[in-house]
């Protein structure tokens, strides 16, 4: 939670131990008790206090006055679910039929000499490391700042994600001009325990460093780098080297299970979103179109 929030109520920290115990990542956990404060605010109440007409009158609010995104109505839809679900259990036929329309967005996706030209301006060192691996392997932001130096394999030239979305393990493959970055970087720093630790003051705490590094800190140098390549408007974040990396694999041929492989997908629908990244292998089809076009011309 940030500094200016007020102390969560008794109410909501039961809703984040529950949402802990059902096993939902701290991300999720911080997002859901996000949305029942909204929530609370709404009614001028605890949410514990609200009935099914409370419930509807805010869904009804937030889907038509609020100038929400449908995918953060539908965190909010989801948080509540989970409230009246586990912590305080309401047998409602509202939330067994709200649903939203979340729209799939295409991902935005920069070419390899792009991603080569981005990685080229981060100069320092544990900020180029970071990126470069966070694009080498396809790794959400999170499962490379968690990154521990024995989840690397050199022998197999492998690197096991132990702290994956939904908890699920996978290994990835380690490329070599990869490995010998890391090496180069881990030199700097030799912490026993975490790859990309947080830096102290003149980077004194590095070798001894309890955590890893900041998730601000990544986002501001890509944000800073993104301004120097006037690359500001195209919606970039470090989450965009993954949708590289997938859309690359599958550029070179990899083929889309192995890549729902890397990535971690528990559905291979979720890692398709990938072919409309690349038009790669439609050069037949595009050919046949300019053909009939020019007949038509």
């Amino acid at each position: 939670m940030s500094k200016d929030l007020k102390p969560l109520a008794p109410i909501a920290i039961r809703f984040q131990h529950d949402l802990k115990i059902n096993g939902k990542g701290e991300r999720t956990q911080q997002s859901y008790v996000r949305m029942l404060r909204k929530f609370s605010e709404f009614l001028g109440a605890d949410p514990d206090s609200a009935s099914e007409e409370d419930l509807r009158r805010y869904f009804l609010h937030i889907s038509e006055n609020q100038l929400w995104k449908p995918s953060t109505i539908n965190v909010a839809y989801q948080a509540l679910k989970q409230f009246f679900r586990l912590t305080c259990p309401r047998d409602w036929k509202t939330l067994q039929f709200v649903r939203v329309q979340v729209e799939q967005k295409i991902p935005t996706v920069l070419s390899v000499a792009e991603v080569h030209t981005f990685l080229k301006l981060v100069e320092k060192p544990s900020m180029h490391c970071f990126f470069s691996v966070v694009y080498a392997m396809g790794l959400r932001l999170q499962e490379a700042l968690h990154l521990q130096v024995y989840d690397i394999d050199s022998k197999r030239m492998l690197v096991h994600i132990h702290r994956g979305k939904g908890a699920k393990d996978r290994l990835v493959p380690l490329p070599e001009t990869t490995l010998q970055i890391m090496r180069d970087y881990y030199r700097s720093h030799r912490n026993p325990m975490w790859l990309f630790p947080s830096e102290g003051k003149d980077h004194a705490m590095t070798h001894t460093a309890e955590r890893p590094m900041s998730e601000s800190s990544v986002q501001g140098v890509i944000k800073a780098v993104m301004r120097q390549l006037n690359w500001d408007n195209r919606g970039i974040s470090t989450h965009t080297l993954r949708h590289c990396y997938a859309t690359h694999l599958l550029e070179a041929g990899v083929s889309l299970k192995l890549i729902q492989k890397y990535l971690g997908h528990a559905h291979l629908t979720s890692t398709m979103i990938y072919l409309h990244t690349t038009t790669v292998g439609e050069e037949h089809a595009i050919a046949k179109i300019n053909s009939i076009m020019r007949r038509k011309s």
